[in-house]
């Protein structure tokens, strides 16, 4: 381990594969198998931009406003995203979590999300990373530390790559039935079924033109209860899978077009999510765990091919 910019820096390995995860926000900062960059992620000494890798606790993604009413009370939100006037992406990506577990192939951390304005409740999450055959393997579990029920959301902003220099040549499947239509400040307006409409990826197409910024739900799964996002390269000869297991019933995909000049459509963002966006307002999903209670999310990333 060594300090930087982004705190401790833990290293995984397995075989050929390599993740870093640091201190800050417990983010997952690279992952390689090889040579080959698997993630869009950051150096040890940059700055985060545009999410990458973060944890987004206690709800992904926006909510309007900041507002919303639970178990009777107004509460009010920071104004994360200004300009949207939206609280963006939880309380967690800017806070330092402690290290539970460091091995060769594993990292646990954990942190305190302690009761504040706009969010009065005492969380303990736990985020647990694996590194093995089938690739990378993400745990991270919320137990509700008060004495009343707190609602709850969670998601994570990995950037995929597929080899190619921009995401209009990768070829990219998403096995979803709908996709939530949302307005100029990013926010559901209605949910609308993706056949006959250039949102149904549930074969393979090229990402081309397409500008994603977009919730996704209604996931098929496989036989092992897993949705999984692919992102090829157009050769087919190989490329990296997003799966959602337990607790992932959403994910949001985008192509970078908002970015500073340089990180636009390099990448597409895969984010695993519990809830659609504003979902601590429209209820969509929205989780309550109660006092003692614990709620557990998994999901991973499995890069295949040569």
């Amino acid at each position: 381990m060594q300090e930087s910019r982004t705190g401790q820096q833990l290293t995984l390995r397995h075989g050929p594969h390599t993740a870093v995860v640091v201190e800050l926000g417990a983010a997952l900062r690279s992952y390689r198998v090889g040579e080959r960059a698997v993630i869009d992620g950051f150096a040890a000494q940059d700055r985060i931009t545009g999410g990458r890798g973060q944890i987004l606790v206690p709800w992904p993604n926006r909510i309007r406003d900041g507002r919303y009413r639970w178990d009777g009370q107004e509460l009010q939100l920071p104004l994360t995203e200004p300009a949207g006037g939206n609280a963006l992406h939880g309380l967690l990506r800017w806070v330092s979590w402690w290290v539970v577990e460091s091995s060769d192939s594993r990292a646990a951390l954990a942190v305190h999300l302690w009761p504040q304005p706009g969010y009065p409740f005492h969380l303990h999450v736990l985020a647990e990373y694996t590194l093995g055959e089938g690739g990378l393997e993400v745990a991270v579990t919320a137990r509700n530390l008060g004495e009343s029920a707190a609602p709850y959301g969670f998601g994570q902003h990995p950037y995929v790559m597929a080899g190619t220099e921009a995401v209009d040549e990768a070829v990219l499947t998403v096995p979803a039935r709908t996709r939530l239509r949302t307005d100029e400040r990013g926010l559901p307006v209605a949910a609308e079924p993706v056949a006959g409409t250039a949102y149904d990826l549930r074969a393979p197409h090229a990402v081309g033109a397409r500008r994603l910024d977009t919730p996704f739900g209604d996931l098929d799964r496989d036989a092992d209860g897993r949705a999984v996002v692919r992102l090829a390269h157009p050769s087919g000869a190989f490329g990296t899978d997003v799966w959602l297991g337990e607790g992932a019933d959403y994910v949001q995909l985008y192509t970078g077009d908002t970015l500073p000049p340089g990180e636009r459509r390099r990448a597409v963002a895969v984010e695993p999510m519990t809830c659609p966006p504003d979902a601590f307002r429209s209820g969509t999903a929205l989780v309550s765990i109660g006092p003692g209670e614990r709620h557990t999310v998994r999901w991973g990333i499995t890069p295949w091919g040569e």
